[in-house]
């Protein structure tokens, strides 16, 4: 189906690109990689920067369409991505924004949307991965507490983050699927450990934390108690909805990029080359008609994606790591420099496979509640 836009929604396009053109210039230098409190502060100093323009709402106030707009022209201009704030703002923020009650939204929103606090992510465990109903983290109702014990991995930028999205175990007689919570924990409470891991890349956006009896109070949970695998599926149909919007665009800029590095070394000549860089660009074309797709389909639905999530992040996981496969074709010897940009996304794309529910899952996903085929034995 075709996207179109309104009126008012081209007019949005236009207020935002002339914004963008003078609140560019005036950002600081990018920290190093590996300056984490830099990184934070830069991270959300253009975060409050959005906020004081009236523009960091539109993840959750505004139409999923002005989401997309927002996504796609902030991407075209180079502007930086939510970096260090990614989980409060297209996770955590989203979902209290559709699941929390008003007290908890009036508590964490503001915050996440002005910059002033960072959320990391605590779902993924050492024996629960893809299987994610498996966690074992357990969480004990003591009064107006819940007492926390158990590990985290994976967790998204637990370093500099403040609370984290964290899922726990409340009954552990009941089946896995329904005895899960969705809590807010506080990342400074009594019993934390965070332990860095490091990338592939060199990088340490994540960590294990160790939960040791940490206390957090019951007014945090999200949802009902035990009804957590539902706000769950709502997080996750975020992360594999829109949050990739920004990433479709870059990769059409980068095939771009590929092109002309392509003609300037000589490499254009080779026919086998030029139909791999032609089928990607359909490929990214399409995956960028999907994405239309699924912010038509959230709009019908009041705002939280759908299954097409699954869909798109199946197919578009793969094609992100064809395209930085035929980048090191195109770079040869230099794609093994770590200090250039291309490789560092190869490598990074090689998790994406994995990354926000494995490629295996989504395929159960889609062929379970898209093409309605019975569950395996």
């Amino acid at each position: 189906m075709e996207l179109t836009y309104t009126e008012e929604e081209e007019a949005f396009r236009a207020r935002l690109r002339e914004w963008l053109a003078v609140a560019l210039p005036k950002l600081p230098p990018k920290p190093s990689p590996d300056d984490w409190p830099g990184r934070r502060a830069y991270d959300t100093g253009w975060q409050r920067a959005l906020h004081d323009a009236g523009y960091a709402d539109v993840h959750w106030d505004a139409s999923p369409t002005q989401r997309l707009i927002f996504l796609e022209e902030t991407e075209k201009a180079g502007a930086p991505y939510v970096g260090a704030n990614f989980v409060g703002l297209l996770h955590a923020g989203p979902t209290i924004a559709a699941e929390g009650t008003p007290e908890q939204r009036e508590r964490w929103l503001t915050p996440i949307l002005r910059g002033d606090e960072i959320w990391c992510q605590g779902f993924s465990e050492p024996d629960a991965g893809s299987d994610l109903a498996s966690l074992r983290t357990r969480a004990v109702r003591d009064g107006d507490t819940y007492v926390v014990t158990g590990s985290k991995i994976w967790t998204s930028h637990a370093e500099v983050a403040d609370w984290c999205e964290l899922l726990v175990r409340t009954d552990p007689d009941a089946p896995k699927h329904r005895g899960i919570s969705w809590l807010a924990m506080p990342m400074d409470a009594p019993g934390i450990t965070v332990r860095p891991l490091r990338t592939l890349a060199g990088s340490a956006e994540f960590a294990e934390v160790f939960l040791d009896e940490v206390r957090v109070p019951a007014a945090n949970r999200v949802g009902e108690e035990n009804d957590g695998w539902r706000v769950t599926m709502v997080t996750l149909s975020f992360e594999r909805g829109t949050a990739f919007v920004g990433e479709v665009v870059a990769c059409r800029r980068t095939l771009g990029e590929l092109a002309r590095a392509a003609r300037a070394d000589g490499r254009w000549d080779d026919a086998v080359l030029r139909r791999r860089l032609g089928r990607l660009n359909a490929e990214f074309g399409a995956l960028w008609r999907l994405t239309q797709w699924n912010v038509s389909e959230a709009t019908r639905t009041g705002g939280v994606p759908g299954v097409g999530g699954s869909v798109f992040k199946l197919r578009y996981s793969h094609a992100r790591q064809e395209l930085y496969d035929t980048a090191a074709e195109v770079l040869g010897p230099d794609a093994l420099d770590l200090d250039r940009e291309w490789t560092l996304d190869r490598l990074s794309s090689l998790s994406y496979t994995i990354a926000a529910g494995t490629s295996q899952i989504q395929r159960n996903i889609v062929a379970e509640r898209v093409l309605g085929l019975p569950k395996g034995p």
